[in-house]
């Protein structure tokens, strides 16, 4: 139902694609999720919040393969944090690569939270 495309004229990303065409018909968007209870290292915030993603993809009748799009928010980002981001999607994401938009913020919600992921997903 998904077909990830990287045009010639596009930048080759390793970490995700460029393009996702997606012919199901029911779309679902999920909050950005962040993670409450996980230490105040960034793998292992990015490695909750997309746990959660997971689990309410789940409770939609989704999975991380029917993903189209994901936003990433960190705060206080720089490049050299890229690294850290990477293991924590990688955690739980087994490869997985939709279409991303990585966000530097200056803040999230409360002071603990170093990352956020929002989600769309297509089924059916």
């Amino acid at each position: 139902m998904i077909t990830f495309i990287d045009p010639d004229e596009l930048p080759k990303i390793d970490v995700y694609h460029q393009v996702a065409v997606a012919s199901g018909s029911r779309t679902v968007y999920v909050a950005g999720q962040v993670a409450w209870d996980a230490a105040p290292d960034l793998a292992t915030q990015t490695a909750q919040a997309y746990e959660n993603v997971h689990i309410a993809l789940k409770a939609a009748g989704a999975t991380l393969h029917d993903l189209v799009k994901v936003t990433v928010y960190v705060v206080d980002w720089t490049p050299d944090k890229m690294p850290q981001l990477l293991d924590g999607i990688a955690r739980v994401t087994q490869g997985q690569a939709p279409p991303a938009t990585l966000i530097g913020v200056a803040a999230l919600d409360v002071p603990e939270h170093l990352v956020e992921i929002e989600a769309v997903a297509v089924i059916d």
